[in-house]
């Protein structure tokens, strides 16, 4: 069963299987061929997102278990619709307690000779070193000290955390049985600097596991591959396969195992990186479809004055580039230090191993370690051990290397050298010693690592510190590209038939930073910087009496921005802006942050919050503002979702978006969402009552546009065309030879240059219905006011 538009569903235990089975005639209605399923395994107690697996062969039981999962199946086949699932392969929990991992927990109990010891990235060290556990709240010794751990049988107490005690330890005074273990209790403030297995980015309590190892490829997919077998599930969506010890290799065992099941990969691709050709899959979850439909509603002629009311209101550089160096920085410095110095001592052996090469000290290669990663600009190179290096994964280190050569002393330079080649496989040093197995582990380890540093650094660091546009700082997104011409959407939009005709596309997903309505909203300001400029000022005045001196440039203006951003009938209800503003300042790691709280400036900035939204004046004057936006807002919100849901690929409605959804990043995308009101007004409208307001508005291109898809499949599956438009502000593209998507972009420039006047858009030959309206048009050139009358956007089939 082919997929030909997904809806995905955040499954937990407020809302599992059989709630998911419920709404499965509203989501056939709407036109959605399969539901796409949030991790669907054994998590971690209390998860809220699935990705903490504890157990690969038991479906979830908070969110019902196998027998729900099955009444969900069958309610699915009943509407000929099909499920795609979340899969995690790349880590699994460390969950509290321990024996909730069976795996981990014999591997903390026997360590290397525990038959699941393959299962983990852990680096035992010559002399077995001990697995850390960096759970204490204290050091070890003042733990020991107060008498905090205790022994209950086989099974050593820390709190609520449980471990188990190698056989033969047992009867051992408190502080000789815990050096006697498998694994070392240590201060939770250890594991930045000596952690000693690979997990997911900086999170201590998601291990990474080895599913380049058959065994643990089998194990961690069997339930997932049974279901597929039995037609309960139709395809996956593999979550972050750039960890991975080999993406490429998972992806063919997975295709040879599925039998060529539709697969897509959550991979970042930046700039114009492409997704590599040799990967048997449909494509990408759509991040690259989001940044270029995002685009095409961004005025780039508003760059320069919001960089510059930017700079003025925060004391910010005009350049993004300097920040993504000082955040990747701190985050080689200090998150990601243990797995450097991991780097580090690989090429050490390496290296002394050598005689020609044994001269390169550690500190060198710590400081060209730390180099490269900082000035990696891609998630990952993709160069696999013993096989000749792809031209683009060369080009990437090389420019890599090439920056961090200036940033490195001259006795430096021929270290670089070394560990350039080391990378990318290349013969240095004397032949005949070569330690293939550890110049193999330093090019998959560093792979590895340059991912965890792009993420942390960009998206959950600089991000949150550099606020031009914030609807512009997004999951795959650039800051710096401001704006997308039709040109240059068109160009893509081409390339994907082309190549990925199958990828996914999206624009709210459960990792976005904003909503696709919220970024919508922004996008607008784009177009207006000088009425924005005045607006901020306006409202700085007025709130000038609830600014505390701790309050800095930055923080406030995302806080405008937010405001402006989640505006809806009225402000965003002030727990959620709490809840946004807090987690953002933490990520930004200026004043405050997750482990170094300062309650000072966080009490300030909720001080601040509290006291806008109470006053009444400050808020009038931003409604005032809002106001004048509404138009703007209508059309770009309606624009942009109807692209993505009629261009090249696979479109997915983020749960609840066929409304307009004002959320921000999760937790608070995670909300329940109201499906009654939902089926309640697409009832209404499917009866022929006008729409009511904006999310009727939007429900109705939805729905229209994702039911076109399930009639015209052939339409949707062959060619895209650009449509010549006689004005820049109008965006047109037919699919096969059945569908036409029209949309208004940058509608507030538009009305400034006195709407459409006279502009056409050429439709191909035949007669033509819009979906939306009902009214036909004939083929040529067809003025777009009469098109775009009752709505922003226009739907044509062939009649």
């Amino acid at each position: 069963m082919m997929a030909q538009a997904t809806y995905r569903l955040q499954l937990r235990a407020e809302f599992g299987f059989e709630d998911a089975a419920a709404i499965v005639p509203y989501l056939y209605g709407l036109g959605i061929s399969h539901t796409y399923l949030s991790p669907i395994l054994q998590a971690a107690p209390g998860s809220t997102h699935g990705y903490d697996v504890v157990d690969h062969s038991r479906l979830s039981e908070p969110m019902g278990g196998r027998p729900a999962f099955e009444r969900l199946s069958a309610r699915l086949a009943e509407h000929r619709m099909g499920a795609i699932a979340d899969v995690v392969p790349n880590h699994v929990a460390v969950p509290t307690p321990a024996r909730l991992n069976k795996a981990l927990w014999s591997v903390l109990r026997d360590g290397p000779g525990s038959p699941y010891a393959e299962w983990f990235d852990v680096d035992w060290g010559s002399g077995n070193q001990p697995l850390l556990m960096a759970v204490l709240g204290q050091r070890l010794g003042k733990v020991l000290a107060d008498g905090e751990l205790s022994v209950d049988g086989d099974v050593l107490r820390y709190y609520e955390h449980e471990y188990p005690l190698r056989p033969g330890t047992e009867g051992l005074p408190i502080a000789e049985l815990v050096t006697e273990q498998w694994y070392r209790l240590a201060h939770w403030r250890v594991a930045d600097e000596e952690l000693n297995y690979r997990r997911f980015f900086d999170v201590d309590t998601l291990a990474a596991v080895r599913v380049e190892t058959q065994e643990v490829f089998e194990a961690t997919h069997a339930l997932l591959f049974e279901l597929l077998q039995a037609g309960k599930l139709n395809g996956f969506r593999i979550d972050h396969p750039d960890g991975l010890a080999d993406p490429r290799g998972y992806l063919r065992r997975l295709a040879e195992r599925t039998g060529g099941a539709w697969v897509v990969v959550e991979k970042i691709l930046e700039g114009d990186e492409e997704l590599p050709h040799d990967w048997p899959c449909a494509g990408t979850t759509g991040y690259d479809a989001l940044l270029r439909v995002g685009g095409l509603f961004v005025d780039p002629a508003g760059a320069a004055p919001l960089a510059a009311l930017h700079s003025e209101l925060t004391g910010q550089p005009a350049d993004f580039g300097p920040l993504v160096v000082e955040a990747k920085r701190e985050i080689v410095k200090h998150g990601q230090y243990a797995e450097v110095h991991r780097l580090v001592e690989l090429l050490a052996r390496i290296c002394q191993d050598d005689v020609r090469l044994r001269d390169h000290t550690r500190r060198a290669f710590h400081e060209v370690v730390a180099e490269l990663l900082v000035h990696f600009d891609i998630y990952r190179a993709y160069v696999v051990p013993g096989e000749q290096p792809a031209p683009t994964a060369v080009r990437a280190l090389e420019r890599a290397a090439g920056r961090a050569r200036e940033h490195l002393d001259e006795d430096r330079q021929e270290t670089l050298d070394v560990v350039l080649d080391l990378l990318l496989g290349r013969e240095t040093g004397t032949a005949s010693r070569i330690d293939e197995h550890a110049r193999h582990e330093l090019i998959v380890r560093f792979q590895q690592t340059c991912g965890p540093v792009m993420a942390k650094g960009v998206e959950d660091t600089a991000f949150y510190r550099w606020f031009r546009l914030s609807s512009l700082n997004e999951v795959g997104g650039d800051p710096e590209h401001f704006g997308v011409t039709p040109e240059e959407f068109h160009a893509f939009s081409a390339q994907l038939n082309r190549r990925w005709p199958r990828t996914m596309t999206t624009l709210s997903t459960h990792d976005t930073k904003r909503s696709e309505d919220v970024r919508a909203r922004l996008g607008v300001l784009s177009e207006q910087p000088a009425a924005w400029a005045e607006a901020v000022r306006e409202w700085r005045r007025l709130s000038e009496d609830h600014r505390s001196p701790l309050l800095d440039g930055s923080t406030e203006y995302l806080f405008w921005q937010t405001l402006f951003g989640t505006w809806g009938d009225g402000p965003i209800a002030e727990d959620r802006m709490q809840a946004y503003l807090l987690k953002a300042i933490r990520e930004a790691k200026r004043h405050t942050t997750w482990t170094e709280t300062d309650e000072e400036y966080e009490q300030a900035v909720a001080a601040f919050v509290t006291a806008v939204l109470a006053d009444t004046a400050v808020l009038e004057a931003v409604r005032r503002f809002v106001g004048k936006q509404t138009e703007f807002v209508r059309a770009a919100t309606l624009g942009q979702k109807l692209v993505q849901l009629t261009m090249p690929g696979v479109p997915d409605v983020y749960q609840g978006t066929e409304l307009v959804d004002l959320s921000l990043v999760d937790p608070d995308n995670r909300r329940a969402v109201d499906y009654s009101d939902r089926g309640e007004r697409l009832r209404r409208l499917d009866e022929g009552a006008r729409p009511d307001d904006l999310s009727d508005e939007k429900l109705l291109v939805t729905a229209r546009a994702l039911r076109l898809r399930r009639q015209y499949p052939e339409a949707f599956a062959g060619g895209y065309t650009p449509l010549p438009t006689s004005n820049g502000h109008a965006v047109a593209f037919a699919r096969g030879d059945a569908v036409i998507t029209i949309a208004t972009r940058l509608p507030a420039a538009l009305h400034r240059l006195g709407g459409w006047g006279d502009s056409t858009v050429v439709l191909p030959s035949g007669e033509w219905k819009n979906v939306l309206t009902g009214r036909g048009v004939g083929s040529g050139a067809a003025r777009i006011q009469e098109l775009l009358e009752d709505l922003p956007v226009a739907l044509l089939v062939r009649s």
